[in-house]
């Protein structure tokens, strides 16, 4: 069973020996990052005291930190993202694809973060709109979105984008949906040539232009003839593009997006002990099946704040990204005449009058509202608690 240790703990523990050890080498970002896991729903951010209107119960709420990457802060953002997400739906079957990085290539990428995070991005989406659009396989118009993962479950770097595409299109002349067989949306080898095949030429262009950074055991791939040694025999290995079964319905889609969309390189309900110097985190071995995947594995803490790290996406980095038909641009659009010619009634515009929902736990004691007495700037504690003796309407006036 998963202990009680969350992520925060280990960077507050083992955080500063780990700074003062790699001090001048850790990024600004990755540094925010440990700053904000540390504070995260505690006194150093502030919060406030809320209050039960019935019962007179009194809680502290501190604030989260919201950064992307704290383990502790993106459910929230998850279930928001979802809300927005759930008008996109069609009533198609949908489809689970994965564009995965060689890792002679990874390790190209993860000196050249956003360079090529944005190049897979950009490979992967063109390799499935171009083979969809081939009348020999779809030929259709079809949407995507992508969420980019640079983690394997070991927290290696392990770059790879997960797509989730509904099963058929829009005829090119707009004119009828194309749907794709019930278990099938493209061939996974034609996707993998040609993802393959886009990649290096890009990647040899980026390189001829000089915007490659090449560092450590690395370096010597700086010199043209030694990169180009380097790539030689991936351009004959097979790249890994893997498409799963279609999901059960449209609540099937959003069930697995909660879990994917926001994820970030291991959750706190992974860890199973933490004693000052080393992690122990559950884990998944890919090269065997059933429940021998199922591992356990103990890291260093250093070693654990190392491979944390390694996923600190560059600032401003999207890694959820939408093309073809859900293209922001055109999605509203594209989904409406989709809609029509599937003969599916159209989503109703939101008012905007129904009252928003209350992001608040209930009050755990009797089920009541919860409302904000008193709120504490950062680094203050709240005074004293309300008086329990106050009826509990004095408590809220």
């Amino acid at each position: 069973m998963p202990g009680d240790h969350e992520v925060a703990d280990i960077f507050r523990a083992a955080g500063p020996a780990y700074r003062a050890a790699h001090a001048g080498h850790l990024s600004l970002t990755q540094l925010k990052v440990m700053t904000a896991i540390e504070n995260c729903r505690t006194a150093a951010l502030g919060g406030h005291v809320e209050a039960c209107e019935d019962c007179g119960h009194w809680r502290i709420a501190y604030n989260s930190c919201r950064n992307r990457h704290c383990p502790k802060c993106q459910g929230a953002a998850a279930r928001t993202w979802l809300a927005e997400r759930e008008a996109d739906l069609l009533p198609v079957g949908y489809f689970h694809v994965v564009f995965t990085l060689p890792a002679e290539i990874a390790d190209i990428a993860f000196h050249n973060k956003a360079l090529l995070y944005r190049l897979l991005f950009r490979t992967a989406s063109e390799t499935m709109l171009t083979i969809a659009a081939d009348r020999k396989h779809l030929g259709a118009r079809i949407g995507i979105t992508a969420v980019l993962h640079t983690w394997g479950s070991a927290m290696t770097h392990h770059p790879h984008v997960h797509m989730i595409v509904p099963g058929g299109g829009i005829a090119p002349d707009g004119t009828g949906w194309i749907s794709s067989r019930p278990t099938f949306l493209l061939p996974v080898r034609v996707l993998g040539a040609l993802f393959r095949r886009l990649f290096l030429a890009r990647l040899i262009q980026l390189h001829q232009a000089g915007r490659l950074a090449f560092f450590g055991s690395l370096a010597p791939l700086a010199e043209r003839r030694a990169f180009l040694r380097h790539i030689a025999p991936i351009r004959k290995k097979r790249w890994v593009v893997y498409a799963k079964p279609p999901f059960a319905g449209p609540g099937a889609v959003l069930a697995y997006l909660s879990r994917y969309t926001h994820r970030v390189a291991i959750s706190n309900r992974r860890l199973l002990a933490f004693d000052g110097n080393s992690v122990t985190l559950r884990c998944k071995d890919y090269r065997k099946d059933g429940a021998d995947r199922q591992c356990v594995m103990t890291l260093p803490a250093d070693e654990f704040i190392r491979r944390f790290l390694l996923h600190v996406l560059p600032r401003g980095f999207h890694r959820i990204r939408h093309y073809g038909l859900l293209a922001s641009s055109a999605r509203k659009a594209n989904l409406a005449l989709a809609r029509q010619l599937l003969d599916v009634a159209a989503v109703p515009e939101d008012p905007g009058t129904e009252d928003p929902v209350d992001p608040r736990p209930p009050c755990p004691c009797c089920g009541g509202h919860m409302v904000i007495i008193e709120t504490f700037e950062r680094w203050r504690q709240p005074r004293a608690p309300p008086m329990e003796t106050l009826p509990a309407r004095e408590l809220v006036s």
